[in-house]
């Protein structure tokens, strides 16, 4: 007979079980029988600063990973912290368990001192979640709950335990089987369907391979990579999908959508064929969905049935596990290719040639300036000095979208941003979560100075945890995308946008004993770059870059993929 242990016992051991080794959270009242537990527990637990910060930082361990990241928070204000982060982890399909406290059994539904409706709360939120009032239970729902968040579609799910259970005696019963009736995940895909995908991309005269951040939670990136080269077609990785095929791979054209290139967007709309792989055919992708590949056949292959014809008809659906249904694909490809390829060789030479004029004609080149930083130029020497190599953290805003733009990732799960979401404040306790998962690894947190501001108070956890993340603040003195909207679309009416005071780096990040530095002239940026990155431990460098740039090309709310607009207004010249 095993020894009795308390319910908080149960818990780390069904973690250890899982193979959890750290947990980003904020202790409370009711979670207090955890904590007692955890002091003398091998699993790591990282103390943040906002419980917002700790399912983010689950979120960027899960994101440079591809584990279930963990956090942890106590009830009421801590659990109702986290739900940014929760549904961050639903938009983007992020496998994390958060672990909530909850006030006595007894008191559920008094008003209790922080007490809150935690599971009817985050129901929307969560792909799946739990409210524990029995210690019988907690085992078997800790290991349910994680293998719904890694399986098919991945996202987040919710453990909410009273805290009578955390205190409660009992004996751990190792679980070795999970049985959820309506739970049920198809992930081989149709054969029928996945032969005559097979046809269907040899037949095509202008096939264009469209992936997105499916391939990556399926680690799917050598069978993308194996099907793009059997093919022979020009590809697109969507922001969620950056580093899925390398940003090094001859047939990567760019990223799409409303700040994709000239050449990936006019070729998602003059394609024949649309091989959708792992995406949901976001309104950022598609642009006015009426005008979106006009020309073109889908095939749409997705582990989630319900994204099938969600939003595009899909001409040949496929539902099932990226990795394997590719694997079985390009099976198919390779038994075709000799029969097959020949036939339309010429058409798909005339394509190439066509997507390569789009790329002369409207190359996705970054501005340099000798008088003053340009943001571009910030995200080209980042990517120099990274050699497409390091984990790229990034905040929300237009930072985000030049380093999508400039900064090449040539490995999966190296880019980390909150696209469907795109909450402010993620980019720094993401970037925690990611160097914690890979301590050996350079890992840069690139914020907009609006983000940063959001995030600050985990510079102390940078500190405590002596993580050597180089945290760059691309300074433009204004919440720089909502100024380009305001610039744009509002007659230039900039409301509340600028920001008017910003903490002098040097001393805000000495304060917490990390080095600082800010500069403002081109001649800088490289030796501060290489300055920052040689430093053993945590760097804060902020970068002050032109206030008025905006990001190009820019498709507007409401036109097509192919209206783009690809710089400034040019004045128009009086007579």
């Amino acid at each position: 007979m095993s020894t009795l242990i308390s319910g908080a016992r149960v818990l780390l051991e069904c973690l250890s079980r899982e193979g959890v080794e750290v947990i980003f959270g904020y202790p409370g009242g009711v979670t207090l029988p955890l904590y007692d537990a955890i002091y003398d527990n091998p699993i790591k637990h990282v103390l943040v600063r906002h419980e917002e910060n700790a399912a983010f930082s689950a979120a960027g361990y899960a994101r440079a990973t591809g584990r279930t990241g963990v956090c942890c928070a106590t009830s009421g204000p801590g659990a109702t912290n986290l739900t940014t982060g929760l549904v961050d982890a639903m938009m983007d399909s992020i496998p994390i368990v958060a672990l909530t406290g909850q006030v006595l059994s007894k008191l559920i539904g008094t008003d209790a001192f922080q007490e809150a409706d935690t599971f009817g709360i985050t129901r929307p939120c969560t792909k799946h979640n739990f409210l524990v009032k029995d210690i019988k239970d907690l085992a078997q729902t800790v290991h349910e709950a994680f293998y719904i968040a890694s399986t098919g579609r991945p996202g987040p799910v919710l453990v909410d335990i009273t805290k009578d259970v955390l205190m409660a005696m009992s004996h751990y019963t190792p679980v070795t089987e999970i049985h959820l009736p309506g739970y049920k995940v198809v992930t081989d895909g149709h054969a029928g369907q996945i032969r005559r995908a097979a046809q269907m991309m040899w037949e095509a005269s202008r096939p264009y391979v469209y992936a997105g951040g499916g391939i990556l939670a399926a680690g799917a990136t050598p069978e993308l990579t194996e099907l793009v080269d059997t093919l022979d077609a020009p590809a697109v990785c969507t922001l969620m999908g950056l580093g899925g095929l390398s940003s090094s791979h001859p047939n990567f054209v760019s990223m799409p959508g409303m700040h994709g290139s000239y050449a990936a967007n006019m070729g998602m709309y003059e394609c024949d064929l649309l091989i959708a792989l792992g995406v949901r055919f976001d309104d950022r992708v598609t642009g006015r969905l009426a005008a979106f590949a006009p020309h073109a056949k889908v095939i749409h292959l997705d582990i989630d049935p319900a994204e099938i014809g969600k939003i595009r008809t899909a001409d040949l659906p496929i539902v099932g596990d990226a990795k394997k249904v590719l694997s079985k694909l390009n099976k198919n490809l390779k038994e075709m290719e000799a029969e097959m390829a020949p036939l339309h060789s010429e058409d798909r030479k005339a394509w190439w040639k066509q997507i390569r004029a789009w790329k002369e004609e409207h190359p996705l080149a970054p501005s340099f300036s000798t008088d003053e930083i340009k943001p571009q130029h910030l995200m080209y020497e980042i990517d120099k000095l990274s050699g497409g190599e390091a984990i790229v953290s990034v905040d929300v805003g237009q930072h985000q979208m030049w380093a999508a733009q400039f900064i090449r990732f040539n490995q999966p799960r190296t880019w980390i941003c909150s696209g469907g979401l795109g909450s402010m404040g993620f980019g720094l306790p993401a970037a925690i979560g990611a160097q914690m998962a890979h301590p050996d690894k350079l890992v840069f947190a690139i914020c907009g100075d609006g983000g940063f501001q959001m995030a600050i108070p985990e510079l102390a956890t940078l500190a405590n945890q002596g993580l050597p993340v180089k945290v760059v603040v691309m300074n433009n003195g204004y919440l720089g995308m909502v100024r380009q909207w305001q610039d744009l679309f509002y007659n230039n009416r900039l409301s509340s946008v600028e920001i008017c005071s910003f903490p002098n780096i040097e001393m805000l990040a000495g304060a917490y004993g990390i080095k600082g530095r800010i500069i403002r002239s081109p001649l800088e940026l490289v030796p501060a770059l290489k300055e920052m990155i040689a430093e053993p431990g945590p760097y804060v460098l902020d970068v002050r870059v032109t206030q008025f740039e905006n990001v190009y090309p820019m498709v507007p709310a409401g036109g097509a993929i192919n209206e783009m607009v690809l710089a400034p207004p040019q004045p128009v010249a009086v007579p």
